[in-house]
């Protein structure tokens, strides 16, 4: 009912929400992927972009779509794998940041490993600056982490707003600086909140730093401080701190899939895992909303 190519190109423009940069991502001409884009809503029987001579957005069944076109995809690439014998294999280095770890990512590689019993999946948990600058220096094949802000790398699994959390009984003293619970430099959260609280003139300390994410959590709950978080991951003992205790906005956060730059033998197993993880990614979305 749908056609692959269709679903790739509509892949291409919900990502980079532009014909003409979906165009030249995929090698075709913006009326080829127009037509595409025609042809998919055709088969859907709903709009799936509202568009006019400035902007590219998805509509609800577009969002809908998202979910569905991934999943699609993937059992496509995995049929075809079988059918062809072409058997995705290779020793795949993989790296994620802790916030996935410790929700649907294990369910995600699980099934990853039992579709592709002959890859060889190598896990690097670390913090997602740090996984950035391995997957730049080669060490890494793919990566699923934050993106720092106006970074155009890495494809986009889902975008979050970072909120200050803490203890529910902690309470800020407004005249006092505030206590922060951090990751290590290159932390991006780290990064986000010493921006803001600096940009808003407001003087804080560090009360605890971690590379850990449980150990944050620890000192957390323990009522050590505060720290910034992405929303929809917030851990079970938290809350979000309200608007009452006059913490600088965050802004919102990228969690994106990141290829390395030049082809290895785990290419193909690389693309096989990222489409998992967008479909689970999208999923996952859906759950926390």
């Amino acid at each position: 009912m749908y056609d692959p190519t269709h679903l790739r190109t509509f892949l291409a423009v919900s990502q980079t929400l532009s014909f003409t940069q979906a165009a030249a991502r995929l090698g075709l001409r913006q009326s080829t992927v127009s037509q595409h884009v025609r042809r998919l809503e055709d088969a859907a029987g709903r709009q799936l972009f509202s568009r006019d001579t400035h902007s590219v957005e998805l509509t609800e069944d577009g969002e809908a779509m998202l979910g569905f076109a991934r999943r699609l995809l993937e059992v496509h690439e995995q049929a075809t794998a079988f059918f062809t014998g072409t058997r995705v294999r290779g020793r795949l280095r993989f790296g994620a940041s802790e916030d996935f770890v410790l929700t649907r990512l294990p369910e995600i590689l699980e099934r990853f490993r039992h579709d592709h019993p002959e890859v060889d999946l190598e896990l690097t948990v670390e913090l997602s600056g740090t996984l950035h600058e391995r997957l730049a220096a080669g060490k890494l094949d793919l990566v699923l982490a934050k993106r720092r802000a106006q970074d155009p790398r890495g494809e986009l699994v889902w975008r979050d707003e970072l909120v200050w959390i803490g203890a529910e009984r902690l309470r800020l003293d407004p005249d006092r600086p505030v206590p922060l619970i951090v990751y290590p430099p290159p932390g991006i959260t780290r990064a986000r909140a010493l921006e803001a609280l600096d940009r808003q003139g407001r003087e804080w300390r560090i009360a605890c730093t971690s590379g850990s994410l449980n150990g944050l959590i620890a000192a957390a709950r323990a009522g050590l401080g505060v720290m910034a978080h992405a929303r929809r991951l917030v851990p079970p003992g938290l809350t979000r701190l309200p608007d009452r205790a006059g913490l600088p906005d965050l802004g919102r956060i990228d969690f994106v899939l990141a290829h390395g730059h030049r082809p290895t033998p785990a290419t193909g197993a690389a693309k096989a895992l990222a489409a998992a993880i967008l479909a689970g990614g999208e999923e996952l979305r859906r759950r926390s909303e």
